[in-house]
């Protein structure tokens, strides 16, 4: 069954019995048809399954070399929230972006819309599986991390679900924004690159901000998913103080805000030509 035909069938379905907007029973039947398709595809299950716990490890091990002196961190307080961000990137915004951008290539977004469902329960629906599996991931990857790592329990369990909530909704949002500026589904596996890149050097997921010099630091805390970093690290950490916990989550919001303008005015819904 090919994705066009599984996504048309419930827009079908969805249009005999629809009355409301915001419907749940429409988002469960298209995120349930998305979960099929993501299930069927080997590639995108190892990049959304196995990537963010391999690269876990290579995470381990240039946190274990690296000078943590003076930083107030251990090898467990670096590592955890970078195998989080790991997830968020790899299972969330890189998969998003060429699920976006297939199902647009394929018609399947277009004849989606032809239904009642509303373009936020199209998008939303078809990040819930791979929102879902970073939720869970990153579960298991915190609780079996801390046990490994002697990093303990967190001491602010609220800033690791807030960075958790917040870096999900971000980086959905960031592949919706990311998807209508790339062309084919070819070049999906490219846009990512940029922010994944920049994510990686500057906003704390493989080399804690606190090592950097304060100057580049402070530069690179202004990066989408930098704040998102500080608020996991510290459930740990407790580095945020009120201030800087408010600074974190208004750089989260003008990100989002951003994402959101980009996707209202140039998600395209047809291919591009």
């Amino acid at each position: 069954m090919s994705s066009t035909t599984t996504m048309a069938e419930v827009a079908a379905e969805g249009r005999m019995g629809r009355a409301s907007r915001l419907s749940a029973r429409r988002v469960r039947a298209l995120a349930r048809a998305e979960l099929t398709l993501l299930i069927r595809n080997r590639s995108a299950l190892f990049v959304v399954l196995l990537l963010p716990t391999v690269m876990t490890f290579s995470l381990k091990s240039a946190a274990g070399q690296a000078d943590l002196s003076g930083t107030g961190l251990s090898v467990g307080t670096a590592v955890l929230p970078g195998s989080v961000g790991m997830v968020l990137l790899f299972a969330v915004y890189s998969n998003l972006v060429g699920v976006y951008v297939g199902r647009r290539e394929e018609l399947v977004l277009k004849r989606l819309r032809t239904g009642e469902a509303d373009d936020l329960e199209i998008l939303g629906a078809a990040a819930l599986p791979s929102v879902t599996i970073g939720v869970v991931q990153s579960a298991l990857l915190l609780a079996g991390g801390a046990l490994l790592l002697d990093a303990g329990a967190p001491a602010r369990p609220d800033l690791v679900v807030a960075g958790l909530v917040l870096g999900l909704l971000l980086t959905a949002m960031l592949a919706a924004a990311s998807a209508a500026y790339t062309r084919t589904a070819e070049l999906a596996q490219l846009t990512p690159m940029p922010l994944m890149l920049a994510t990686f050097a500057g906003s704390g997921v493989f080399v804690p901000l606190e090592v950097y010099p304060d100057r580049l630091a402070e530069i690179c805390r202004w990066l989408p998913m930098t704040p998102v970093m500080d608020l996991l690290r510290s459930g740990w950490t407790e580095q945020l103080s009120g201030p800087g916990t408010l600074r974190a989550l208004a750089v989260v919001a003008g990100w989002a805000v951003l994402a959101a303008l980009v996707v209202r005015r140039r998600f395209r819904w047809e291919p591009r030509r």
